[in-house]
């Protein structure tokens, strides 16, 4: 909403204290943040009410609906459950066993690649020094 960046906090809080001055600045704050506290409580309990509002409107308009389709249609059919059970196979059983399994497609890989040339780094001597 408010895009405010560092850059622009630093600006208003020299600006503070230029004009309000360094001694009167945490009363300032403090004032500020009490009052910015109040406006989030107000502003969350004005979207909490219009939730509830939109939720309440929304059950109303439903419970409209059904009432209508009561109205409207035979009760009876109302109370008949709406998913049926499955009903039974009445293919002959099959045999007993392992499941039978698909063929799978013999997939070829792709030929290698020759690496890549490089070139060889020297080898790095270390001298050696006897212990003495």
């Amino acid at each position: 909403m408010f895009d405010i960046g560092w850059s622009e906090l630093l600006v208003i809080a020299i600006v503070a204290i230029v004009v309000v001055g360094p001694k009167e600045l945490p009363k300032l704050m403090r004032t500020f943040g009490h009052y910015a506290g109040k406006l989030r409580r107000a502003a969350s309990d004005f979207q909490r009410q219009f939730e509830a509002a939109v939720a309440e409107s929304e059950a109303d308009e439903v419970r409209k609906n059904i009432e209508s389709i009561r109205a409207g249609l035979d009760t009876s059919i109302l109370d008949k459950p709406v998913m049926l059970p499955k009903q039974e196979n009445t293919s002959p059983p099959q045999a007993v066993g392992p499941p039978a399994m698909a063929p799978v497609p013999v997939v070829s890989k792709p030929p290698k690649r020759a690496p890549a040339k490089t070139k060889a780094k020297p080898a790095k001597h270390r001298k050696t020094q006897a212990k003495s």
